[in-house]
């Protein structure tokens, strides 16, 4: 578990349209059994709103939109296979919660 880690979505019912999640939980928090995070929907399956709240990012070059404004937490047994650190979108991210919760 980490901050800014992308988890596939195990759930069956989700997981064509938030095939990811990005564990967004700052690790002071730790030892909480839930984990907060924000769903990754591809690209297509989006009608893209205010650029700011719901950036791309890009996954081995396929564009994802970060679903902030569906921000929610999961229990850590969810989030059972890490597929790679997001840290290098770690403004983004913040900027898009900024956006969400202070409306900056």
């Amino acid at each position: 578990m980490g901050q800014f880690i992308l988890y596939k979505n195990e759930n069956q019912t989700s997981n064509i349209v938030y095939p990811f999640f990005i564990d967004i939980q700052h690790e002071l928090l730790a030892d909480l059994n839930t984990r907060v995070v924000i769903p990754l929907s591809p690209l297509e399956l989006v009608n893209k709103c205010l650029e700011r709240l719901t950036p791309v990012i890009q996954l081995n070059q396929t564009d994802y939109v970060l679903m902030t404004h569906l921000l929610t937490s999961v229990s850590k047994k969810q989030l059972s296979e890490s597929v790679i650190s997001v840290e290098s979108y770690r403004d983004v991210i913040l900027s898009a919660v900024d956006m969400l919760v202070a409306g900056i």
